[in-house]
C-alpha cells in the first residue's frame, strides 16, 4: 500500500477493520487524507481487485475527544440516515459498515462509499449554483422517513454567542434577545442540519463552475427532524461568511422559488434565520481556516467576522 502523505496513512486497527468488509479478491492499495473536514479525518481509500479494476471507499473516523464521546449518536444516526437515502432520489454515499463505539478500529469511523464530484466554494459561477443548492435541498425535505428521526438540537444558547470584536452592539444585542424567546412552533422536516457548499459535491470543472451538477450530498451525522427554516438559514450562513451578505438574504428565496415552504410569518423566519447565525459566531476560527486550506486564503478570521457581523445586522434591519 502506497500513501499520498503520511497524514493519509490509516491506522492499523482501523485498516484491517475496513479490509474485512471488501469484497473477496479485493486489497486496499493507496489512501489520501481529504481536507475540508472539520471534525473528523476523512480518507479516501483506493481499492483494488484481482483483475486489475479499482474503486474507492471513504474513511470518516473521529478523533477529537468532543466528538469521540458522542460518536455513538452520530454514526449511529448517519449510517441510519444513508441506509434511508439509499431508497431516495437523494445522492449520497452508501452505507459499507460502521464502528460507532470503536469496538474495532482506534477510534469510532465508519466506511461509505466514495462519490465523485467535488466541493465549489469559489465565488464564480455562485448565482447558477445557488438555484441549484436550493433545489437539492428542497428534495431532501421531501423526504419522508417511516420513523421520526431525533429532534433537531439548538447549536447555541443566548449566553454561548461570541459577537465579533467591532460587531454592531445594538444589533447583535437585539439578535441575542430574539433567540432568548421560545422557538416559534413549525412543521417539522427531514433535515441534513448541515447543508452548505462545502457539503455539497458538484462534477463542473474548475473553469466551468456555473454548469455544476450535484452528484452527491455527504455529511450526515447531523440529520434529524426540525422546520426547514433552520436548515434554509444555515446554508444562508454559510453563503454570507463565504461570498458576501448578500447571498445569506437570497438563498431563502431561491429556497421558495425552487418549491420549499418556509415559516410565513417575518418574526418567525427571523428567529431561525438569526439562531443559525449566531450559532456561527461560536464557530468562525475553525470554519475560516479550513476554507483557506480548501483555497479561499484570503478568507481569515477578521474577514468572516465581518462578513458575519454585516449579515446578522443586514437580518436584523431586513426582518427585526
Amino acid at each position: 500500500m502506497t500513501d499520498h502523505d503520511e497524514a493519509a496513512a490509516v491506522r492499523p486497527l482501523a485498516l484491517a477493520w475496513a479490509e474485512r468488509h471488501l469484497e473477496s479478491g479485493e486489497r486496499i492499495v493507496a489512501t489520501e487524507a481529504l481536507h475540508g473536514g472539520i471534525t473528523a479525518e476523512i480518507r479516501r481509500l483506493t481499492i483494488g481487485s484481482r483483475d486489475g479494476g479499482a474503486r474507492e471507499l471513504v474513511l470518516r473516523t473521529f478523533v477529537d475527544p468532543f466528538f469521540v464521546a458522542a460518536a455513538e449518536s452520530l454514526l449511529t444516526r448517519e449510517a441510519r440516515t444513508l441506509t434511508l437515502l439509499a431508497e431516495t432520489g437523494v445522492p449520497t454515499p452508501s452505507l459499507v459498515a460502521v464502528d460507532p463505539t470503536a469496538e474495532h478500529c482506534e477510534y469510532p469511523a465508519l466506511l461509505m462509499t466514495h462519490v465523485a464530484g467535488r466541493t465549489i466554494l469559489d465565488d464564480e459561477g455562485l448565482e447558477a449554483r445557488v438555484p441549484v443548492l436550493a433545489s437539492q435541498l428542497v428534495a431532501i425535505h421531501a423526504v419522508r422517513p417511516a420513523e421520526q428521526p431525533k429532534e433537531y438540537e439548538a447549536l447555541t444558547t443566548a449566553d454561548t454567542v461570541v459577537p465579533p470584536k467591532g460587531a454592531d452592539a445594538a444589533a447583535w444585542t437585539a439578535a441575542i434577545n430574539v433567540i432568548r424567546k421560545p422557538p416559534p412552533p413549525y412543521e417539522g422536516r427531514f433535515l441534513h442540519r448541515d447543508f452548505q457548499p462545502g457539503n455539497v459535491l458538484f462534477d463542473a470543472p474548475p473553469s466551468r463552475t456555473a454548469d455544476a451538477r450535484i452528484t452527491g450530498v455527504i455529511d450526515w451525522p447531523g440529520s434529524c427532524w426540525g422546520p426547514a427554516d433552520l436548515d434554509v438559514a444555515h446554508c444562508s450562513t454559510i453563503l454570507a461568511a463565504l461570498h458576501g451578505p448578500a447571498w445569506g438574504l437570497r438563498f431563502a428565496e431561491a429556497y421558495e422559488a425552487a418549491g420549499g415552504v418556509l415559516a410565513a410569518a417575518p418574526s418567525e423566519r427571523l428567529y431561525w434565520l438569526v439562531r443559525d447565525g449566531l450559532a456561527f459566531s461560536e464557530d468562525v476560527r475553525p470554519v475560516a481556516r479550513a476554507w483557506r486550506k480548501a483555497g479561499r486564503p484570503e478568507l481569515t478570521t477578521r474577514t468572516v467576522e465581518e462578513r458575519l457581523d454585516a449579515y446578522v445586522t443586514s437580518l436584523m434591519d431586513a426582518l427585526g
